[in-house]
């Protein structure tokens, strides 16, 4: 057994942290076997798998997750869903907005649906596996780390005296309003970090003004480097590198730039 894919005893931020959690929201896009022994091999003994179904007026029809536990360590993780799954109904700013998390504000209808229906058995899960006061982390990938995001937030505005240690999202898109997002940004500072990868479609994701992102910004520019935020300038430079390094299909630029494995392979690269 090895417990070097992911640092059980991590408390602040750190790239190598960040990989891990990485590599555990990669994992929820795998069946449940691979899960369960995937996680044992990082040192964790105990899983609890989350799928719920639910009809919706866009192609979203269920949520996957999965928790697991170790003595020093409860870990969430959401799996996500393809770009060109959602781009449309993310654009779609007609669909009534879902209140918040302990009534802060409102978040997109399709997160809150999605969260909804599993949110009980994940807070059985943690409640089960959170015996030992382990550390507690979300995370997740595409529509993955806005249901870690919201996971959070509605643990804290709802029962405050249980706040996460991290959470970890990469690609994620625009999750809610900016009252939200306010009281998340003071609620989880350093606590939350938002990985975006150069082009990424789906950051871009449902549109603004309406929706907005939270802070802790982690940017991976174009030739796979980290920054702790985007420059403006620097950053639309970066972003048009990025997006005509193809030159047989600039256009696709968004939706590689989303896969989960370039994500990993950037903080692979940064923890050298």
């Amino acid at each position: 057994m090895t417990t070097a894919v992911i640092d059980h005893a991590a408390t602040d931020y750190s790239i190598g942290h960040a990989l891990g959690m990485a590599r555990a929201a990669e994992l929820a896009y795998k069946d449940e076997r691979t899960v369960e022994a995937t996680a044992r091999e990082w040192g964790f003994d105990r899983v609890r798998h989350h799928h719920t179904t639910f009809k919706a007026p866009f192609p979203l029809e269920d949520t996957q997750a999965y928790t697991m536990a170790s003595p020093q360590m409860v870990v969430t993780a959401f799996r996500g869903t393809q770009p060109v799954e959602m781009r449309d109904w993310l654009s779609d700013t007609t669909t009534p907005p879902w209140p918040g998390p302990g009534r802060t504000g409102f978040v997109h209808y399709g997160f809150g649906e999605a969260l909804d229906g599993a949110w009980p058995h994940i807070r059985a899960a943690i409640d089960e596996f959170r015996d030992n006061d382990q550390t507690l982390w979300f995370t997740g990938h595409s529509l993955g780390g806005a249901l870690a995001m919201l996971a959070a937030a509605r643990l804290h505005f709802e029962e405050p005296n249980l706040t996460a240690d991290g959470v970890y999202t990469f690609g994620q898109p625009r999750t809610c309003d900016r009252t939200l997002a306010r009281a998340y940004d003071s609620a989880f500072t350093r606590r939350m970090y938002r990985f975006v990868n150069n082009n990424d479609v789906v950051p871009q994701l449902p549109p603004e003004p309406v929706f907005h992102h939270v802070d802790a910004l982690r940017y991976i520019d174009s030739s796979g480097t980290v920054h702790d935020r985007m420059p403006v300038v620097g950053g639309l430079l970066d972003r048009a590198k990025g997006a005509t390094a193809d030159m047989l299909a600039p256009a696709s630029d968004g939706v590689r730039d989303h896969l989960m494995d370039k994500y990993i392979a950037a903080l692979e690269k940064n923890q050298n």
